[in-house]
């Protein structure tokens, strides 16, 4: 331990334990998951609170070795047994990072708008030292840096492989592997009616294909493939979506769809049935009639369909006629 303590003053930051902990040191390979509390003070003789994590209902997580924007507390941290709890006093070079990484925190939990004064556009480190960050006291931090005092206290840490990986942290590889088991999970809960939580693992697998596909270059034969790969995808997306009544992102996604395979006699059923229920009938018609055109053997379905929609129609119409003779009674 004092080798440790040595070496982290040598680098300007000084150690103390408050609570050692349990079990052995931890190995911080590079991917394990690091979550812990941490509250931050000024060095002054008040040491005035700037922040503090409990607030939030949930800690924050850290994965070793993916460069977390204020490097400082992954170089304390890695010093730390499980349910230790330490207090860190960091140089000003170590803490110049820190408002904009405070403010970036504030801005995902504060639920108030005290953020509402933010700059919307980006302009380089000028315009947040003269715009300032939308606090008061990271604005004086940016105009006056000095020494921090970090409280941290790991809650719990997570070899690589003991936890989900979120997409951000996966490699290409790693994307590629979890795509289908997302579609089988995401099946799974089709099967048992569970609409929305099929959605989110189709949606996740989109959001992975997505991420692979910006990688690639527009027409080459892999930026090709994974765009067939996201059709799958977003046709289950939008089924679910159409079940439970949303028929908005049905439309978004299935046209999608179409702008790549016109023919998608699926992508077009699934559209034509969202028209109807966000009321679009001459949109509706259209994509019903093609499907005829496409798929013969839908004839009938496609008619049953289209019976129903002239009889919404009649009943609109109706109504509409009620409603302009109360207004003109």
């Amino acid at each position: 331990m004092a080798d440790v303590l040595a070496d982290l003053q040598s680098k300007g930051i000084f150690k103390r334990i408050l609570f050692g902990g349990t079990g052995d040191l931890p190995q911080f390979k590079d991917g394990t998951k690091l979550y812990f509390h941490y509250r931050t003070t000024k060095c002054d003789d008040e040491k005035t609170l700037l922040d503090d994590s409990r607030k939030h209902s949930k800690p924050m997580e850290l994965i070793v070795g993916k460069k977390f924007k204020l490097e400082v507390w992954e170089t304390c941290l890695v010093t730390m047994r499980q349910k230790e709890v330490a207090e860190f006093g960091v140089t000003t070079a170590h803490a110049a990072s820190y408002p904009l990484v405070a403010k970036s925190l504030r801005d995902i939990f504060e639920k108030n708008g005290a953020h509402s004064n933010t700059p919307k556009h980006c302009c380089g480190m000028m315009a947040m030292s003269e715009e300032g960050v939308g606090y008061p006291d990271l604005n004086e931090l940016m105009k006056t840096p000095q020494p921090l005092m970090f409280t941290l206290e790991l809650l719990k840490v997570e070899n690589p492989g003991e936890y989900e990986k979120e997409s951000w942290v996966m490699t290409e590889d790693e994307k590629l592997k979890a795509i289908p088991n997302l579609k089988e999970e995401g099946n799974a809960y089709y099967k048992q009616k569970q609409y929305t939580e099929a959605a989110e693992k189709y949606g996740e697998a989109l959001g992975m294909l997505e991420q692979l596909v910006l990688k690639e270059k527009p027409g080459e034969k892999e930026w090709d493939e994974l765009e067939d790969k996201k059709t799958p995808f977003l046709l289950n997306f939008a089924q679910c979506k159409l079940l439970l009544n949303e028929f908005y992102p049905v439309i978004e996604h299935t046209t999608t769809v179409l702008a790549r395979d016109p023919d998608n006699v699926k992508a077009l059923f699934r559209r034509a049935k969202a028209h109807v229920g966000a009321w679009n009938p001459k949109d509706a018609k259209i994509d019903f009639e093609r499907v005829m055109e496409l798929d013969d053997t839908l004839t009938a379905a496609v008619q049953k369909e289209l019976k129903s929609l002239a009889e919404k129609e009649h009943q609109k119409d109706m109504e509409d006629k009620q409603k302009l003779k109360k207004l003109f009674s």
